[in-house]
């Protein structure tokens, strides 16, 4: 009988393209969420409300 000496060598070049993809992945992890991702912008809002005076109708019978 023959021995079978191939070990699946063929397939370290596959585990070296997934472990590339993990560590850049890892990465972009890193700096989304421990440094925050994108900084964001602040924004001032001013509101200025200027309505008419409205008075109500006189009371008929008075």
């Amino acid at each position: 009988m023959a021995d079978n000496t191939n070990s699946g060598g063929g397939n370290a070049g596959l585990a070296f393209i997934v472990g590339g993809i993990v560590v850049v992945l890892a990465i972009i992890a890193y700096f989304v969420f421990v440094r925050g991702g994108m900084e964001p912008e602040t924004k001032s809002v001013e509101v200025d409300v200027n309505l008419p005076e409205v008075s109500a109708p006189s009371v008929p019978g008075n």
